[in-house]
Order: C-alpha cells, then structure tokens, then sequence
C-alpha cells in the first residue's frame, strides 16, 4: 500500500509536467494520445506478466452492469448541465431523475441477482461502507484541486502549462515522502490515527488554499498549502484502502477491490461535476475575465474543503477503530492478493503499473 501510494505521487508529478510539456510544444489534444502507447503497453505486460485466474461458471450480472453505468452517466450529466442551464431545466430534471430511478434498480437488482457485480453483502460492516464513501469525498476533493488549481495558475497568476505542470511538484514530492514513510506511520501509531491526521491535513491545505486570490503570491498561497495537502494525500491513502478490504472473505476479495476502485472513479466524476457546478453558480452576473475565475476557483476549493470536512467526520463515525475487529485469519491478506497487481509478478509490476496509469491520467490542461 505504501509502494502504491507513493509511486501515484511519482505518476501524479510527471503526468503533470509531460502533459505542460505537450501543452507547450504539441497541442493540450496530445495528452490525450499519450494514453495509446502507455494503454499498449498495459495490455502487453498484464499479458506477459499477470497470473490467469482460476476459471469458474458464472453469469454476466448485465443488468447490474447498465444501471450503474449508465445511472451515473445520467446523474453526472444532469448535475454539469445544471451548471449551464439551471436546476429546474428540464434537461437537468430528466437526468438527475433517470440516473436516481437506474442507480435504485441497480441496488434493487442486486439484492436478487445469482452473480451480482456489487454484492450488497459488501456494505453490511458500517466500518468498510464508510471507508468507501471517505474514499468517494476524498477523491472527489482531490480532482476539484487538480482541476482548479490548473486554472488558477494559468489564468490568474499568467502561468504557461509547463509551468502549471511544475507548480504541483511541492504537493508531489511531499506526497512521495510521506507515502514512503507511511508504513512506520501506521506500525507506530496506528490506520485510524494516520487515516484522521491524513483526511485532516489535506483538509486544513485545502481550505487555505481556497483563499487564494488575483494578488496572491505562488509561495505562500499556493505551494505551502500544496505542502500540506501532500503530506495528508500521503498519509491517507494507505489505510483508506486497507479499510476498504477489511474483514472482507476470500470469496468476496475481488468484489471488493472493484468496489473500492467504483468509488475511487466515483467519487472523481460526481466531485468534478458538483465543485463544477458551485464554481458556476459563485461567480456573480454580468462578472467576466479573471475576476470571474478567481470566484470560480475559490467557490470550487471551499467546496472540495467541505467535501474533506464530510470524509472526515465519517472516518471518526464509521471508520475509526476497524483494525481492532479482526477479521478471520488471513482474510485482509487474501483481499490483497487477490487484486489483480498481486497475482504472479509481483508487487513491483503493480507499481509500475500505477506509474504508468498516473502519467497517462494527470495532463495539464
């Protein structure tokens, strides 16, 4: 968990930099094509390196399958259309209300389903349901500071997209270092201490950071309170994983590691969209030009600090004290191994593997 942790950090800095670097050079529409040869190479190493599974009958939960998909879909686009046309559109009413009605289903469809791609069962222990809506507020924080920070380097303060890129590389670095130490974090103190102290100092960096304005200057508004974000993202991601596949049966390991992988997409799509939506509704009528943006940005960050302020409060609810309900022996490393970057080849090529899907997620825009 620590290697993961800190070789996002890498992927998350470099991603940044190259895609400023195409950006600069290229067009922004070459990040995008970056993911070709990175996806290539994915596909060639999971076939060269990663285990088959055993092979077992079962069915294709295709119902399940589109409701969630296709739910989502719907509740997103309803909630960045808001952003343009307003709430009570009737654009807006019908998404929000379709992606409502196919996300009941899909939880409707489960509960019946033979084979189900989400087993409800999963959610029955409160401590790794609120693992995974800590990891959905939290990443959804994390993209709104990507995306608006981005902004606010290249519209307010006049960076180039290289420069943007470079910008993040306090935030990266510290995140890479705590990442690395995180292990002795957790033997030492404990999850639930590192879990808090992490969802709190990415809070308390967030929320300085949304005071940002035109006149601000780069080192103290910017760069300290990435500091800060760094050493939280660095010390949250370990056990905020670990407790989403606490206590969890061997039979349901894999569910449960897709499960956490849901809600680490989730959470990114809906918080882009709602910390999208509040920017556009802060910046007052008629407001134009960098005046505007700041408004935006600093609406969207207050928003992703409360989104952390929420995460926070439900790891001390739901989350703390879980590493003290031991589960059957074996059971949390059996959830481990099998995701698919423990099978055969080892831990080191599930970094690598995190290494390359960050630098092909992260172009500056």
């Amino acid at each position: 968990m620590a290697a993961y942790s800190a070789v996002a950090g890498i992927g998350t800095s470099v991603g940044l930099v190259v895609g400023g670097v195409l950006a600069d050079l290229v067009s922004w529409r070459a990040g995008f094509f970056l993911n070709v040869p990175i996806g290539a190479a994915m596909v060639f190493a999971a076939y060269r390196y990663i285990g088959e599974t055993e092979r077992r009958r079962g069915r294709f939960d295709l119902i399940g399958a589109l409701c969630a998909t296709l739910g989502m879909t719907a509740l997103v686009f309803g909630i960045v259309d808001a952003a343009e046309v307003g709430w009570a559109a009737p654009s807006t009413l019908i998404a929000i209300t379709l992606g409502v009605v196919l996300l009941a289903g899909l939880v409707a469809n489960e509960a019946r389903a033979a084979q189900p791609i989400m087993p409800l069962r999963l959610f029955a222990d409160r401590r790794r349901t609120g693992a995974y809506l800590v990891r959905m507020l939290y990443l959804g924080a994390m993209i709104g500071f990507f995306f608006f920070t981005s902004q606010y380097l290249q519209g307010v303060l006049g960076f180039s997209p290289l420069e943007a890129g470079l910008a993040f590389l306090p935030m990266s670095a510290i995140n890479f270092a705590v990442a690395l130490l995180v292990n002795r974090v957790l033997g030492r103190f404990g999850a639930t201490p590192a879990l808090i102290a992490g969802v709190a100092a990415t809070l308390a960096g967030m929320a300085w950071l949304s005071r940002a304005d035109a006149g601000s200057d780069y080192l103290i508004a910017v760069a300290l309170p990435m500091v800060l974000i760094g050493v939280g993202q660095g010390l949250a991601f370990a056990p905020m994983t670990s407790a989403g596949l606490a206590g969890v049966d061997t039979a349901d390991a894999g569910a449960a590691s897709g499960l956490v992988n849901t809600f680490h997409q989730l959470g990114s799509a809906l918080g882009l969209a709602i910390l999208a939506a509040v920017g556009s509704a802060a910046v007052p009528s008629g407001a134009r030009g960098t005046a505007a943006l700041v408004d935006r940005v600093s609406a969207a960050l207050a928003g992703s600090a409360v989104l952390l302020a929420i995460a926070l409060l439900l790891v001390v609810a739901l989350v703390a004290g879980w590493q003290r309900r031991r589960p059957a022996a074996g059971a949390d490393q059996a959830a481990l191994q099998q995701q698919p970057e423990y099978a055969r080849g080892g831990a080191w090529r599930a970094v690598a593997d995190q290494f390359l899907q960050c630098c092909g997620r992260r172009p500056a825009e």
